[in-house]
């Protein structure tokens, strides 16, 4: 149960990250959109297009951290 916990909170963090990134410098993320660092561009484009559901599910995830464990 940890581990699930821990791997949705560094999804969560990567694709929020990735999203960050790709507002502020664009063309850092763009450039690589195939291959090993293609899985970044895919993660800010998953935060931008779902960026509500991503919102909730931080939220949510930061909700169980405080309160939950």
């Amino acid at each position: 149960m940890h581990f699930f916990h821990f791997l949705l909170t560094v999804i969560l963090l990567l694709i929020c990250t990735c999203a960050y990134i790709r507002a502020l410098a664009p063309s850092l993320l763009d450039k690589n959109k195939s291959g090993i660092l293609g899985i970044f561009w895919k993660c800010a484009r998953i935060g931008e297009r779902k960026s509500p559901w991503v919102a909730f599910c931080c939220v949510l995830m930061a909700f169980s951290i405080l309160f939950v464990q």
